[in-house]
């Protein structure tokens, strides 16, 4: 599936046109808000499709920010635990357009993917043993578990650089293999790597080389290179304590309702209290807390199936916004489960499920960017600063590994390990590493091709 394109304020021009040498007219709130909105829409191919087309949107065409603001922006959100994509989002926001700007635009970039994710959560809930879905999902499956791979070489290529990196990883991967270590654990222990590394070898713990390099002129920007930060966008420390208070207040208020009115014991605020840390240990993007999810909401809360897991990511992947959605999908399907509000009222437990998960997912995101921000600049390049944050992206590349091991197994062998290898499985899930890998193909093609032969291979009677 292709994202549309979201209309341009102006016509687009060639990066290698003369740059525009008149500054663009000033953006209204409700003109972002319209915008964010359109975007939340078409915001399909992960975070690296989501951030170039808000490159092309707000940096060539709309010239809302500069290159240089805008990558500046991306390495901070980078450094932050959450999806980045949401991050950068809300960061643009709140600088164009302070606090509400950044609620608006970090909001407006999940709420289509969660109410669609609601529906087909419910779909697939009802309808998902008929044959038709279930082809479908079967096809799906390899190509998911072709997709974690993906991650794995592509979050390695980029964070194992150097000795220490490539030892972090694989102690990382032996860890949660091997010694079943819980993955909280496991960061906390790859952030004191970090630590200790950034004084023996500081060499190998620098600051990631840029994103991109700046200087492509595209013209003017409202928010541009010689602009000194907006005044509510500077550090000062009475402000960013008033923000902490007003967000851990949210959450306390949050999970505090829930205690009192459900208990500590009941699946909701479970589910808060879950994926507050979930939202915590999300370096590297939503495959990194992947593990942790699977470790916790399938094999020790079971709210849903390996096999269902899978599920949820294949359509967290072929719906917009951040792949972490796919935590909408497992409160959506826990909910249902457990019957929240008794055998009459399975949608409503599913759907308040999936929106209590969100909340808890991302309310840590927004504190990030809306009371950290300006603290994060001022931390900009900081060795004692950004060695743990490079320890713990190593760290997740070996997790992550351990992932596609466990995504395989049930892909392959279905029944259990001493069951026959599902050759169809292994045939689907290596052409989708091949379209994946080989010929970089979009995922949203990969899995709809993928579904497409699971469907005709269900119709066959394979």
């Amino acid at each position: 599936m292709t994202a549309p394109a979201i209309t341009p304020a102006e016509p687009p021009e060639s990066p290698h046109a003369a740059p525009r040498t008149a500054a663009p007219a000033a953006v209204g709130f409700w003109q972002a808000f319209a915008f964010w909105l359109r975007l939340g829409c078409v915001s399909f191919g992960g975070p690296a499709g989501q951030i170039a087309l808000m490159h092309t949107e707000l940096v060539e065409r709309r010239r809302w920010i500069s290159e240089k603001r805008f990558l500046h922006a991306l390495n901070y959100c980078m450094l932050l635990p959450g999806p980045e994509a949401q991050q950068l989002a809300t960061y643009i926001g709140w600088l164009m357009h302070r606090s509400a700007g950044g609620i608006a635009a970090g909001l407006l970039f999940v709420l289509p993917s969660l109410c669609l994710l609601v529906g087909l959560s419910w779909v697939y809930v009802t309808w998902g043993d008929v044959p038709v879905v279930a082809g479908v999902f079967y096809g799906i499956k390899p190509a998911v578990a072709a997709l974690v791979v993906q991650a794995a070489h592509r979050m390695g290529t980029r964070a194992l650089q150097g000795r220490w990196m490539w030892g972090i990883a694989g102690a990382a991967f032996v860890a949660i293999f091997a010694l079943q270590l819980p993955f909280p654990a496991i960061v906390a222990a790859a952030a004191l790597a970090g630590v200790l590394g950034a004084r023996l070898a500081p060499q190998e713990f620098g600051a990631d080389a840029a994103h991109g390099r700046a200087g492509t002129g595209y013209g003017p920007a409202l928010i541009d290179d010689d602009m000194p930060p907006p005044a509510h966008a500077r550090f000062v420390l009475g402000r960013l304590l008033r923000a902490l208070a007003v967000g851990l207040a949210l959450w306390v208020l949050s999970i505090g309702l829930l205690w009192a009115a459900l208990g500590w014991d009941h699946t909701l605020t479970r589910m808060a209290w879950f994926f507050t840390k979930a939202a915590l240990l999300t370096f590297g993007g939503a495959y990194a807390v992947l593990p942790y999810v699977v470790q916790g909401a399938v094999a020790h809360y079971a709210w849903l199936s390996p096999a269902q897991m899978m599920d949820g990511l294949a359509l967290g992947e072929s719906t917009p916004g951040p792949l972490i959605m796919v935590m909408a999908f497992v409160g959506f399907l826990g909910g249902h489960a457990r019957a929240l509000f008794g055998p009459e009222a399975l949608f409503l437990a599913g759907a308040v499920a999936a929106v209590v998960v969100t909340w808890f997912t991302f309310l840590p995101s927004f504190l990030f960017i809306l009371a950290g921000g300006p603290w994060v600049e001022s931390t900009r390049d900081k060795l004692a600063f950004t060695a743990p944050l490079r320890a713990i992206t190593a760290a997740v590349v070996g997790v992550v590994f351990n992932l596609a091991l466990f995504f395989g197994y049930h892909v392959l062998w279905p029944a259990g390990l001493g069951a026959p290898l599902d050759l169809v499985s292994a045939a689907i899930a290596l052409a989708a590493g091949v379209a994946l890998m080989r010929f970089q193909r979009k995922v949203t093609h990969v899995l709809a091709a993928c579904a497409l032969a699971g469907l005709a291979l269900r119709w066959a009677g394979v």
